[in-house]
């Protein structure tokens, strides 16, 4: 035997893009949405929120492993990933403050704590959001549209009042910051898909289980109208494509996936037909991501030889 032969451990196969490269294509991918929200609400200064909290989520970062002696991994864009999507989760009117507090949260307390990136057990960005709004409920459901406060679209559709689809479509409504304009965020979306960082089988299983939900379940049957405000609205676009769609808290196989989005899409359904809040993706999404281990367990493939009948 002439040839040599190196024994090295797992990952036997890799692949040429890095951490780094995905995590920079998704914040790419998130622009459209953040520019948007920027320009949308700039009567209220957004682009401050947005600003200071990605800065939070990246020094939170930085000084937690500096502190702790562990590497520096800012390089990596998951600390600007993590405090984007925060922000863009966040009211526009919401102090900068409290935004600096759910960055430092998302980054210390489910990231850091559990390991940093690829061991954190549930989507950081919105774990703090739940935090900030179970511990500031006031200023984040206090949602202002060129100056004019009141609910949002989805309240208003809970409430049984009619709502403008199209608006909701452009993102000329009242919401978070980047979750008003499904064409911003969709616009990301395709990039991301294109770009291969994403693929269609979390968000697409997602949108039809929550489509097929509310159906049946909506009290309006298939309609077309009462179906596109409910996709339109309350972030269910930038949860099925920007963070339901996330490597470390999302199954691994194809099977797992499609379950999983099945999970995401009955849950949002009845939080928000039967829950006594009108959104509910957070909540699906973080209960999910909780799931994810049994699902893994009961859709992984056995390994040859093992697990047949005897």
């Amino acid at each position: 035997m002439n040839e040599n032969y190196k024994v090295s451990s797992s990952p036997h196969i890799r692949d040429k893009i890095s951490s780094s490269n995905i995590m920079l294509l998704v914040v790419i991918g998130l622009l459209p949405a953040t520019i948007f929200g920027i320009w949308n609400f700039r009567h209220e200064n957004a682009w401050i929120l947005v600003v200071v909290t990605t800065a939070a989520a990246v020094l939170s970062e930085y000084i937690y492993e500096k502190l702790m002696h562990k590497p520096i991994t800012i390089h990596d864009f998951s600390a600007v990933v993590t405090g984007l999507l925060l922000a863009l989760n966040l009211p526009p009117t919401l102090p900068w403050w409290m935004g600096v507090l759910g960055s430092v949260f998302a980054i210390v307390v489910v990231k850091q704590l559990f390991g940093g990136l690829g061991q954190n057990f549930m989507n950081p960005a919105l774990a703090a959001r739940c935090f900030l709004l179970i511990s500031f409920t006031g200023q984040m459901t206090y949602f202002v549209y060129d100056g004019v406060t009141g609910a949002t679209p989805l309240a208003d559709l809970k409430a049984g009042e009619a709502v403008n689809t199209m608006d909701m479509l452009i993102g000329n409504i009242r919401g978070t910051i980047g979750e008003t304009s499904v064409i911003a965020i969709m616009i990301g979306a395709m990039f991301l898909l294109l770009m291969g960082v994403i693929d269609l089988t979390i968000p697409g299983t997602y949108i039809v289980s929550f489509v097929i939900f509310i159906t049946l379940f909506g009290g309006h049957g298939f309609d077309a109208q009462y179906i596109t405000a409910h996709l339109c609205g309350g972030g269910l676009m930038l949860g099925a494509w920007f963070m339901a769609t996330d490597y470390v808290t999302s199954p691994i196989t194809t099977k797992g996936r499609v379950l999983y989005g099945v999970c995401l899409g009955l849950l949002t359904g009845l939080f928000r037909l039967f829950g006594g809040s009108a959104e509910g993706v957070s909540y699906a999404i973080i209960i999910s991501n909780l799931l994810v281990p049994l699902i893994e367990k009961i859709t992984l493939p056995k390994p040859f030889g093992k697990g047949g009948e005897k």
